[in-house]
């Protein structure tokens, strides 16, 4: 399953629900943007650390960004943006679910459930 910024957040901030979702799928991969996203959003070297800490203890796998990943998320940005508000980090997000054929766990369902290529898990954090 591919991890969207949103659970992983739950997670570290020590949701239970979000940590059972995680530890449920032997399988666990997140987006480079999910990566990015994560420390871009950390508030200093400590949390960096800590976060990179989170993702080793849990095994997950960063999938880079290829070329048919961004070819499908500019797709996804023609077709979607103007109908669901979906943004860039998003739109790269969603295709890197679908090109790895993983279904996608998030919480920001509003931008994806016009894809239907795209299968998908909504995770509801209360």
């Amino acid at each position: 399953m591919l991890f969207d910024t949103d659970v992983l957040i739950w997670a570290l901030r020590g949701s239970k629900k979000a940590a059972k979702e995680i530890d449920d799928d032997e399988n666990r991969f997140i987006s480079a943007v999910n990566y990015m996203e994560l420390m871009q959003g950390a508030r200093s070297r400590q949390e960096q650390s800590l976060i990179k800490q989170f993702l080793n203890a849990l095994d997950f796998t960063v999938l880079p960004i290829t070329e048919a990943i961004s070819h499908r998320a500019v797709i996804f940005i023609e077709e979607h943006a103007l109908r669901s508000g979906i943004q860039l980090a998003d739109a790269l997000v969603f295709a890197t679910a679908c090109e790895h054929s993983l279904t996608l766990c998030s919480a920001n369902q509003k931008h994806f459930r016009s894809i239907r290529s795209l299968d998908s898990k909504v995770f509801k954090p209360e």
